[in-house]
């Protein structure tokens, strides 16, 4: 079988865990094995109707009031019971920050070899082959298992959506018998006004144009206005300018948004391989020959501390 862990938050599915389960359908045609999603945590029971449309042969809904807290250990520990249960030989995590903390618990747990952030997936002689950039982005590594039960974490935005309805099996699982090693006593949520990078319908990015880490207010502004979230190259990260999570290609995140608008970004291969997927691109730079205008949609030659507060102003007098 293969299993799946559908992400949800408060009913709602991951788009990354939609990702993960359309993976485990293509996967599951090929090794002519189920597929299965697993679903947990707060308002779990919202999202079984939503994981039904891309095609899991059974969904297992652990019910456990000691998991309405997120806890990594009581995540993993529901998780790998059901692997065990079921004798679970794959399974798939999205590799977000919830996938990346609970996926190494899980994998110790079952003795599974376990392949990070991978970007591809193939079957060959009945075992799987992940494919990941490694060295920076400057090689593809490919990757064949030894252990019996194989899993990997899926980068976002890499791995088609496929809608494929189902009418699965639904399963509930008792977990009640989950101790967690840590209770959160209390939780206070603190509302950022924060789009997330991997699921933004709109990214506006900053690269080694931007000078410094005093100018990122002005795209900040912009992603605000347009209800999106802010971007960065891997120069300007590495430069200190603005936080790695904001990082944006091969070794950053890779996105898919309906416009994206890079401001200063030269266009790396390392940079596109992360964005070029966007439906409409944007490109900001007075150099005429950056390499970020081959794959632009609409390019502007220009200095973008004169288009930007521009542009920003325009939006402004339309909103």
């Amino acid at each position: 079988m293969i299993l799946v862990f559908a992400e949800q938050r408060d009913g709602i599915l991951k788009k990354a865990a939609k990702e993960a389960v359309s993976e485990g359908k293509r996967l599951s045609s090929k090794l002519s094995v189920p597929v299965a999603a697993v679903v947990m945590g707060k308002g779990a029971a919202g999202a079984v109707d939503e994981v039904k449309n891309f095609g899991p042969d059974k969904v297992f809904l652990v019910e456990s009031a000691p998991l309405d807290q997120y806890s990594a250990d009581g995540f993993a520990e529901a998780m790998a019971n059901v692997a065990k249960e079921q004798g679970a030989t794959v399974i798939l995590f999205p590799a977000t920050t919830m996938g990346v903390d609970v996926a190494p618990r899980v994998a110790a747990k079952v003795k599974a070899g376990l392949v990070s952030d991978i970007t591809g997936l193939e079957v060959a002689d009945g075992k799987l082959l992940a494919t990941k950039p490694v060295y920076s982005g400057k090689a593809i590594a490919t990757v064949s298992f030894k252990s019996d039960i194989q899993m990997v974490t899926l980068r976002s935005n890499v791995f088609p959506l496929e809608e494929n309805p189902s009418s699965p099996e639904v399963v509930t699982v008792d977990g009640s018998g989950i101790s967690p090693m840590g209770i959160a006593v209390s939780t206070e949520l603190k509302e950022g006004g924060k789009v997330e990078l991997a699921e933004a319908a709109v990214v506006v990015s900053g690269g080694r144009g931007m000078k410094g880490p005093e100018n990122f207010p002005l795209i900040e502004e912009l992603a605000e206005l347009l209800g999106g979230a802010v971007g960065a190259s891997r120069a300007a990260v590495d430069a200190g300018w603005i936080d790695h999570s904001h990082q944006v290609g091969q070794t950053g995140k890779v996105v898919s948004p309906t416009v994206y608008i890079a401001c200063g970004i030269s266009g790396a291969i390392q940079h596109i391989a992360g964005m070029g997927s966007s439906k409409f691109i944007i490109a900001i730079n007075k150099d005429e020959d950056a390499p970020i205008f081959n794959v632009a949609s609409l390019g502007i030659v220009g200095d973008l501390f004169k288009v930007v507060p521009a542009l920003t102003e325009e939006l402004k007098n339309l909103n």
